[in-house]
């Protein structure tokens, strides 16, 4: 029941993300900033933990869910170090992912180089 749970919300958030491209004239840069920030707000007014809980995965990967992360490293760090803590929290939260995603990256251009047409 898990699995299903968050396949349906999970492809729920992308779905509408597609509608959103489809019929409005927004760019995909900005849906996806949108996506990042109903995260954080959704994290701030307690409303993304339940919808987690709920569909795990299906709300953790998607973009929403790194705005989500974002919020509570700043909470977290906020709590632990002050005003400071804006600066410092989101990146901590976020650091492993941001690394991740940099080295695949990396190991993706070195195997399939771009080439000219």
């Amino acid at each position: 029941m898990n699995y299903l749970l968050a396949f349906l919300i999970g492809g729920a958030i992308c779905a509408v993300g597609q509608l959103l491209i489809d019929f409005t004239r927004l760019t995909p840069a900005r849906i996806l900033t949108g996506y990042v920030v109903a995260g954080v707000i959704l994290e701030g007014i307690g409303l993304f933990a339940p919808l987690r809980e709920l569909a795990g995965a299906g709300a953790g990967v998607p973009l929403c869910g790194f705005g989500s992360l974002m919020a509570r490293g700043i909470q977290k760090a906020v709590e632990a170090d002050g005003l400071f803590g804006i600066f410092t929290g989101g990146l901590t939260a976020g650091a492993a992912g941001i690394t991740a995603a940099i080295l695949v990256a990396l190991i993706a251009a070195l195997l399939f180089p771009s080439r000219e047409k």
